[in-house]
């Protein structure tokens, strides 16, 4: 039997009244309208993986009808197949007899080809023949003039897929590294790893997973209890291990695409412990996994019963009128959202704000806007029609696309082809047990944020009236990855431009994830930071790449001391109130 429940019986009495008039996305006559649209396209993204054949249509005529109407682009491209057929077929005559200079080299992080048998004939010939093959339709789909930059990028994008499946290294008679491995193992390699293919299909064919790391077992292990739970978010308060902590709290934000453990993994890397550590008191949202029940459940939703309700509760349970935030990723755009709406209120209990790879401004929002238009969304949300939420495999799918070199075709190279076993990691673990997002929701983010770019641009609702990010006053501390294709550090770095509080901002060595998480010990880390008080001039990210100073090590320390400024003195750590049973909680357990 649950524990009484803690929420603060008025935060239970505005959760009730506002879900009574979220009922319904779209008006009933929209829906009659779009009786058949609505099914024929669900039915569709059955066989496309939710992409729009209309999207994918557009995008090729615009790219070669304009290339059919540029003679000179022709031309400069027919010059160009030319130089690299001859300097192939140079390359092929003195292959075979001698050591020939490479024609062209790989992108540095293209690693398929790196192994030192690919220097051997007729090894060497296949792979520099698909090379220069890719460096032509790279040049072949870009600079074509009177394309759309998105269509332009679409028509690359494509291309590079097709490419990436027919590369010699996918296949056995052409990769000289599996013919290695198939001679020494007598074959062994591709029978075990035709039975891992075999079960893999059919986990994917289920629905089953195959078994990671667990919460509250191999990782989620900082100690802690739920404090709070609702309709859509649990909050978590950890226990402090410090004989004083600060007496400013600190409330953690994380994506609702993913679940929380991101900054509580292992012990050695977990940012959660790291910062109970430090003295600090935190409070961490954990999502609901939704559902179809929770279909209608909306951008608002999300920000008042996840945030709101929480900054209720912590007030509670700590005794401070005051709460420093972070957010992460959609987290950090979530909760921007909610300080903009809070400052505009008059609500001044935020003494600071933090954005982990978190974006404000979606005007370039990195290679995700390759599945982001008009005909997409709309795709997309027949999908998320038919079932009330957008699936886990739907979204996986889509970020394996992006990077599909390194986890579609290196993975099965690694896996099938030469019976490596994937080494399970909490990174990786944390990786696949993603979350589901509900139909409204995501429709609104897409729409609303993602599209028509309203936060940005002050034109984003909340409660009726526009939100803007200028009228935030507390101090902002923002985390970009140098590497992010999520969340490109440009983009992120915007927080400058459009907020006018004092801003500091921090470059981290690493992608999304692996940016964030960056322990202390970790030699290979580095990263850059810079202040700007809040009327001082605007500084272009090439100029602050360039000023600011490059420090070797965790970006955590840095983060910590600027959080600590803002923590207010050491005091006893507040008693604890009710608890609705042990961290990691319900809710992240929900697959």
């Amino acid at each position: 039997m649950d524990q009484p429940d803690p929420i603060p019986a008025t935060v239970r009495e505005r959760d009730a009244s506002a879900w009574q008039g979220t009922r319904h996305h779209y008006p009933e006559e929209d829906v009659a309208r779009a009786a058949l649209d609505l099914p024929l396209h669900a039915w569709l993204g059955r066989f496309t993986g939710h992409v729009s054949p209309a999207a994918l249509t557009l995008a090729w005529v615009d790219w070669s009808l304009h290339l059919l109407l540029s003679p000179d682009k022709q031309a400069e491209l027919a010059t160009h197949a030319a130089s690299a057929t001859l300097r192939w077929w140079r390359y092929c005559a003195g292959a075979a007899l001698a050591s020939q200079a490479a024609p062209i080299e790989p992108l540095a992080q293209d690693k398929r080809f790196a192994d030192p048998a690919w220097q051997r004939w007729p090894f060497n010939v296949l792979s520099q023949g698909f090379l220069l093959q890719q460096q032509w339709w790279h040049r072949a789909t870009q600079s074509v003039r009177g394309v759309s930059p998105h269509h332009a990028d679409v028509a690359t994008f494509v291309a590079r897929q097709l490419l990436d499946a027919a590369a010699p290294s996918n296949f056995v008679p052409t990769n000289p590294v599996v013919l290695q491995a198939t001679c020494e193992r007598g074959g062994m390699n591709l029978v075990s790893g035709a039975a891992r293919a075999a079960g893999d299909a059919w986990r994917a064919a289920s629905g089953s997973a195959a078994p990671g790391l667990r919460p509250g077992h191999e990782v989620a292990l900082t100690p802690g209890r739920v404090v709070m739970r609702n309709r859509l978010a649990e909050l978590l308060r950890y226990d402090p291990v410090t004989p004083q902590v600060h007496a400013v709290p600190l409330l953690i934000v994380p994506a609702w695409i993913m679940k929380y453990y991101i900054l509580d993994l292992s012990p050695h890397n977990s940012l959660v412990r790291y910062l109970v550590a430090q003295g600090h008191t935190v409070f961490v949202v954990s999502w609901k996994n939704p559902g179809a029940a929770e279909r209608d459940m909306g951008l608002d939703d999300y920000r008042r019963l996840g945030i709101m309700d929480s900054l209720d509760v912590i007030g509670q349970e700590s005794g401070s009128g005051r709460v420093n935030a972070c957010g992460y990723c959609l987290g950090g755009t979530l909760l921007a959202i909610a300080a903009a709406a809070m400052a505009r209120d008059h609500d001044r209990r935020l003494a600071s704000l933090t954005l982990l790879a978190a974006q404000v401004d979606f005007t370039e929002p990195g290679e995700l806007s390759l599945f982001i238009d008009d005909s997409e969304v709309s795709f997309l949300e027949a999908s998320m029609w038919s079932q009330g939420y957008l699936d886990t495999r739907q979204m996986a799918g889509a970020f394996q696309l992006l990077r599909s070199n390194d986890l579609v075709w290196s993975r099965q190279l690694r896996h099938y082809l030469l019976d490596v076993p994937d080494r399970q990691t909490d990174l990786m673990s944390w990786n696949a047990d993603a979350t589901r997002m509900p139909y409204r929701m995501h429709s609104e983010y897409l729409r609303s944020l993602f599209l028509n770019n309203d936060l940005a641009g002050a034109r984003y609702l909340v409660d009726g009236r526009p939100v803007a990010l200028t009228d935030i006053q507390a101090p902002i501390f923002a985390v970009g990855t140098r590497t992010d294709h999520v969340a490109p550090w440009r983009s992120v770095y915007k927080i400058g431009v459009l907020s006018d509080t004092e801003t500091t901002f921090l470059l981290s060595s690493g992608g999304h994830n692996a940016g964030v998480v960056a322990p202390p010990g970790d030699s290979a880390r580095d990263y850059q930071i810079l202040s700007r008080a809040a009327d001082a001039p605007y500084i272009d990210p090439e100029r602050w790449q360039r000023e600011a100073p490059c420090i070797e090590g965790s970006w955590w320390p840095a983060w910590e001391a600027w959080l600590a400024r803002h923590a207010g003195p050491r005091v006893e750590p507040p008693a604890p109130g009710a608890s609705l049973g042990p961290a990691p909680g319900r809710y992240v357990l929900e697959v």
